[in-house]
């Protein structure tokens, strides 16, 4: 391609469309599936139970420590795949592009997406290209549908939720929100920490072999208290944590105590929590720890009944107790 940004040219339908198609996102993200004159294909899948999710991203800035909006959407789509218990199949990527984007950043941000579908073992089969008009988009925007297929007569979820589950968390909390929030430089701060964008599949697939586990979610948007509350929401026992036990790094702990933030409410983009039965919670959790992406996990919680409304309780390293509620604003806008 010869163009340098973006144009309304490119998403026209025309000979500049077939050549960003063409010569960039097909060239990247080349595949038997992948039919770029065909309005749809076919994807052949292995037997079981097929899971669909959709996802979309608006992170800003487009690449920050540890990723950008490209890996970040297969991480995301990919991971809500696995934590329900799938194995991850396939990929749709449909691209909003601001008319002036740069296409030397298009280019890498497609490449690392490719490069990010490729580690999780999944292809993009379709996709779909729109251009807006300058100033009526954020740069670029993201929307992905994975599909994924499960065993069949696996039983995992809300549902499966007892009185007396063990709640384990793979890893430091809160990495990706600070990370991106220091890619922004607000406040005038600055710093290394890197996203833990990345996909969840080894820490999962690795629990799928471990009798008594019940649920697993990726605490994204709302971070671990979040996830924490949606369990008590629907099991309606509480859980109690014990936030000495929660992995946060030092880094993240002291940007959220200059700014008043709380790590637990911010987004993680490659963790799971996961609840598990009482007897096989150690099991799980070292399980975890041979993993190069679960080093760092641990048993941060129990589920018991409640005597009144069902809360989560946060017991603090002092021996007091506090109450996590759920989120009502939002501390870190645009952040995956």
């Amino acid at each position: 391609m010869q163009d340098t940004h973006i144009s309304l040219a490119h998403g026209n339908g025309g000979r500049y469309m077939r050549e960003l198609i063409e010569e960039l996102f097909a060239r990247h993200l080349a595949n038997p599936h992948l039919d770029v004159d065909a309005d749809a294909v076919a994807i052949p899948l292995p037997p079981g139970e097929v899971l669909v999710t959709t996802d979309g991203f608006t992170v800003q800035p487009l690449e920050f420590p540890g990723g950008d909006i490209g890996a970040l959407a297969v991480h995301g789509t990919v991971n809500d795949l696995a934590v329900a218990g799938a194995r991850p199949c396939y990929l749709t990527l449909n691209v909003f592009v601001e008319e002036g984007f740069e296409i030397a950043t298009l280019d890498r941000i497609v490449a690392s997406l490719a490069h990010a579908a490729q580690e999780a073992g999944v292809v993009v089969a379709a996709g779909d290209t729109k251009v807006l008009p300058r100033g009526e988009g954020g740069g670029l925007y993201l929307a992905t549908t994975g599909v994924g297929v499960r065993a069949p007569g696996r039983r995992l979820g809300l549902r499966e939720v007892r009185a007396g589950d063990r709640v384990l968390v793979s890893g430091p909390v809160g990495d990706h929100g600070v990370a991106v929030m220091l890619a922004r430089e607000q406040f005038g701060l600055r710093g290394e920490l890197r996203s833990d964008a990345a996909s969840v599949l080894p820490l999962t697939e690795t629990l799928l072999g471990i009798d008594g586990l019940r649920f697993m979610r990726d605490p994204t948007r709302g971070g671990l208290a979040t996830v924490a509350n949606e369990i008590v929401r629907a099991s309606g026992l509480n859980l109690h944590l014990n936030e000495a036990q929660i992995p946060v790094r030092e880094p993240v702990r002291a940007v959220c105590e200059m700014l008043g933030y709380d790590p637990l409410y911010l987004a993680c983009e490659g963790r799971v929590v996961a609840v598990v039965a009482p007897e096989t919670a150690e099991t799980a959790l070292a399980a975890w720890r041979e993993l190069p992406s679960g080093t760092e996990a641990a048993l941060i919680g129990n589920l018991n009944k409640a005597q009144t409304r069902a809360r989560v309780i946060l017991r603090t390293p002092l021996g007091g107790e506090r109450v996590l509620e759920e989120l009502e604003d939002d501390p870190l806008p645009r952040i995956c």
